[in-house]
């Protein structure tokens, strides 16, 4: 199949689905829902210019190194852990999660039910709802020391889940902006069919296919965990790899629960392909 890949015989978007059913990712479970990459870092220009490599995120780097103070700050969060005698890794929440899928998707069914059950019933506060892709970026890749996730593969085919058309209440946020559709880069013109369409673009453009294998080696590859994952400052909790730890040798059932409400929650690293 790399080798289709090389000759472009499929696309990237192909690719990355098939990677990712080879590590055991579905969209019947979301938990371990497909997992896709932010291919871009410009959600401000004017006009998309995917000739420019300034137009597209660091692919060799996982969302929480995407600047040298974030990456910084999650190498000294690894270094102080070991003396506090906790597990340590770099990141504590997951890039792909069943709460992260239903909170992209949240404006279609099932995804909407889905997503009031996790978050007890009803939709969480506005402020933290998925309402602006931009924003959302800049979350996962600069501000928030919580937040490292990436993408569903609907971002690269499906217009309908950024708007509103069921018309849910999703809330108002602090500063009185009412939240509708996802609001999109300006390069979009608001229209969610042209985000797609470029979005889609970039990701078979000639940088995203020349680096793909640098994102693909810290999700599904060597990347993934041990030296190479310390070293890409790329490593998460221990309960994360789900194939690392042995349920049927945790005697305790409390601790048990704990571990299985912790993937169920959190997420859950892909098998190594």
């Amino acid at each position: 199949c790399f080798l289709f890949l090389q000759k472009r015989e499929i696309s990237n978007f192909d690719y990355l689905m098939y990677l990712n059913t080879l590590a055991g990712r579905s969209y019947n479970d979301y938990m371990q829902y497909p997992v896709f990459p932010w291919v871009l870092a410009d959600y401000h220009s004017e006009t998309l210019n995917l000739t420019d490599p300034h137009t597209f995120r660091d692919l060799s780097k996982p969302m929480g190194a995407q600047t040298v103070e974030r990456k910084h700050k999650f190498i000294q969060r690894f270094n102080e852990v070991e003396k506090n005698l906790s597990a340590q890794c770099h990141y504590c929440t997951h890039y792909s999660s069943a709460i992260i899928v239903a909170s992209y998707l949240v404006r279609m069914e099932p995804f909407t039910q889905t997503f009031c059950s996790l978050q007890g019933g009803n939709f969480d506060v506005a402020d933290r709802m998925f309402h602006s892709v931009k924003s959302t970026w800049e979350s996962a890749s600069r501000d928030n020391m919580s937040d490292v996730r990436e993408l569903t593969p609907e971002f690269f085919y499906l217009p309908e889940f950024l708007t509103n058309a069921n018309r849910f209440e999703l809330g108002c946020m602090q500063d009185g902006t009412v939240l509708g559709d996802v609001q999109l880069p300006p390069w979009a013109d608001g229209d969610p069919h042209k985000f797609i369409l470029l979005h889609r673009q970039a990701l078979e453009s000639d940088y995203v296919s020349a680096h793909l294998h640098r994102w693909i080696d810290l999700i599904f590859g060597h990347k993934q965990h041990g030296s190479a994952a310390v070293e890409a400052v790329n490593t998460y909790h221990p309960y994360f790899y789900g194939d690392k730890t042995d349920l049927n040798n945790v005697k305790d059932p409390l601790i048990k629960s704990t571990i299985l409400g912790f993937i169920s929650n959190f997420g859950q690293i892909p098998k190594q392909v």
